[in-house]
């Protein structure tokens, strides 16, 4: 690995990134608490244009009342959200640029060039530790965690990189001082096993979020998952391959469509299913055969676009059809993934108060 192309020490790469990797300081107030209203926590964050534009994690700024960027010169400056996506957990700040000179700024590299065994390392303020180093391996790539959704997937990059609550939205940095990945999270009650957003993601939201604030995505309204003949040779009962709807939103179209979900919790093989519900055999007329062709079939959905539904129901087959809206923000989009834990930090100054 040493052989690497291109590759520096860890030494040099850290002298030429870390002037541009920020400590964030965010201040919240929950209103749904008669105490301790006020919450504080503490993330990372990378410069990624002299203009002043920030990258980090949505946990990190999302719903603060008050941003505060930190430098590594020691100025602190106050920092406006442009825009987030809670989902991806990517947000971009903006800061005030210098009177004078310019503000430093990251070289953005390639994630779908990283490989398992890459030596990679992470910059940013662990527990209020700022501008800490700590080095790795890639372990994994295009980890998909559960719960996942076929219309939200989302391919992580896993490191063994030493990443703790408040190295959220560092650089994850390949050997040659490019950042190839957001550090976002940890798994829980694991050892070593972090999670970085790969930073094309973060490139291809970022003209989005710049723009709206957001990301805009279609609402289908329901998730569930893929089935084959295998779980229908096991039950026995009249099934379809497809995409079998386990859970229908409360207010989508689908539920406005009377799409419906499952009922009868079935475990086989360790592989948990919510049975009863319909399923999705075409999908704009593409067949739902394989978890490939389902999130090809779902990325090609847009906004304000129709979408036909060739449904299995009760052995009968049928037909809905109807118009997509935007997504909204959901509760479940805040409330954090159960599979890992993201890593905004509490504050050294006031370790009473945390926020993950």
């Amino acid at each position: 690995m040493d052989q690497e192309e291109g590759a520096e020490a860890a030494s040099a790469i850290y002298e030429r990134v870390a002037p541009a990797v920020v400590f964030i300081n965010a201040i919240s107030i929950n209103p749904y608490r008669s105490t301790e209203r006020v919450e504080y926590s503490v993330g990372s964050g990378f410069i990624i244009d002299p203009e002043g534009l920030v990258l980090t994690n949505s946990h990190v700024a999302f719903g603060s009342q008050s941003l505060v960027v930190k430098l590594n010169s020691g100025a602190s400056l106050p920092a406006q959200l442009i825009g987030a996506d809670p989902i991806f957990d990517i947000a971009v700040l903006r800061i005030p640029k210098p009177e004078q000179g310019t503000l430093p700024a990251v070289k953005l590299g390639d994630s779908d060039l990283v490989r398992v065994g890459e030596d990679v390392m992470a910059l940013g303020s662990p527990l209020g530790l700022e501008q800490s180093l700590t080095r790795g391996i890639v372990s994994a790539i295009n980890r998909v965690l559960p719960p996942a959704s076929f219309t939200l997937q989302q391919p992580l990059i896993q490191v063994d990189t030493p990443i703790n609550p408040g190295n959220s939205g560092g650089p994850l940095l390949n050997r040659r001082g490019e950042v190839v990945g957001i550090t976002t999270a940890i798994m829980s009650n694991a050892q070593n096993i972090g999670l970085a957003v790969p930073i094309n993601q973060a490139k291809e939201a970022l003209p989005s979020l710049l723009a709206q604030g957001r990301l805009v995505r279609p609402w289908l309204g329901f998730h569930g998952q893929f089935i084959d003949q295998v779980l229908q040779s096991f039950l026995r009962i009249p099934l379809e391959v497809g995409f079998l709807v386990e859970v229908v939103e409360p207010g989508s179209p689908a539920a406005q469509s009377d799409l419906r979900g499952g009922d009868l919790e079935m475990k086989i093989a360790g592989n948990e299913f919510l049975l009863g519900g319909d399923i999705v055999t075409k999908l704009n007329g593409t067949p739902l055969t394989t978890p490939e062709n389902i999130i090809a079939a779902f990325g090609e959905l847009k906004v304000g676009s129709t979408v036909n539904l060739a449904i299995f129901r009760f052995g009968k087959s049928l037909e809905v059809t109807y118009t997509l809206p935007e997504r909204p923000l959901l509760p479940g989009d805040l409330a954090g993934k159960t599979a890992w834990t993201p890593l905004a930090g509490k504050s050294i100054r006031d370790a009473s108060r945390r926020r993950f």
